[in-house]
């Protein structure tokens, strides 16, 4: 590992840094403004290759046109900080049009997976990170890339878009960092104000309850979820997008659970969309 961290603008001096590693190399994606949850796949990767690379990059072709592209928070000086100790090499592309130059105009889609939950409720938006995480994996050339489990149904995207494309890397997936209260940690937080933040606590309120009524043997989807909206509801800031249970591989709803289930949801907490989910098996 290098004592200092370094910085590519372009992708000329990421391709450039890449010839220069050799052995297995670990690849974080992210949209910056990083907390504990994106260290921890950082710390991963370190444990399992030879370099590290991260980048930070939001994407505005994931973001839909009444989104917080503009408001997303962004800290690159702290970012750097965080990444400090178990970074090697972080591709920070200095504008959008590094990634997307003029005339840009070739797009990964993967059907199917992206069209329920998050496909449905924020249209194109899969798109956008598919392409994105695609060139990025074309210039970065990772062994391996990491991804979080909060963000379940894209890491399933991803994984399907490496293997139906004969993609020459693995798509790991860690588990979900957690405030000492139980909510996933999400670079959104930040938006939410202490009534809100507090509030916020009902998404893994809710799955918790899932859990417990899943591990007493309650099999009914349709019985979980009316519970879980019921204690959501008991919230007066939070405003349901949606509960699901689905089909852990296909993501179709399920009437009865008898295959491993991921149940997901999207709250809104205020004006902050926030999610989460677990898996059940």
């Amino acid at each position: 590992m290098s004592s200092k961290i370094k910085i590519a603008g372009t992708i000329a001096e990421m391709k450039s840094l890449r010839r220069e590693m050799r052995g297995s190399v670990g690849f974080v994606p992210t949209m910056g403004y990083l907390h504990e949850g994106h260290i921890s796949l950082t710390r991963q990767a370190r444990k399992e290759n030879d370099h590290v690379v991260a980048s930070i990059f939001v994407n505005p072709t994931q973001f839909g046109p009444k989104e917080d592209f503009k408001t997303y928070p962004r800290d690159i000086d702290r970012d750097l900080a965080l990444l400090k100790d178990t970074t090697d090499v972080v591709f920070i592309p200095e504008n959008a049009e590094e990634m997307y130059p003029p005339k840009y105009n070739t797009w990964v889609i993967v059907d199917g997976i992206t069209e329920p939950l998050e496909g449905q409720c924020r249209p194109g938006h899969f798109k956008g990170v598919s392409t994105v995480v695609a060139k990025l994996f074309n210039i970065v050339e990772p062994t391996r890339a990491y991804f979080g489990q909060k963000d379940a149904q894209q890491a399933k995207v991803l994984q399907k878009m490496v293997k139906d494309l004969n993609m020459n890397l693995d798509v790991i997936v860690c588990a979900t960092i957690r405030e000492p209260d139980g909510l996933a940690m999400s670079s959104r937080n930040t938006y939410l104000n202490p009534h809100e933040r507090k509030a916020a606590t009902v998404l893994s309120q809710s799955l918790m309850l899932a859990q417990n009524l899943w591990q007493k043997g309650e099999r009914d989807a349709d019985i979980i979820r009316g519970k879980m909206t019921e204690l959501i509801n008991k919230e007066p800031l939070a405003k349901i997008e949606y509960v699901s249970i689905a089909d852990d591989e296909t993501l179709h709803e399920l009437n009865t659970i008898d295959t491993p289930a991921l149940v997901s949801l999207a709250v809104k907490v205020g004006k902050t969309r926030l999610i989460d989910n677990i898996t059940l098996k």
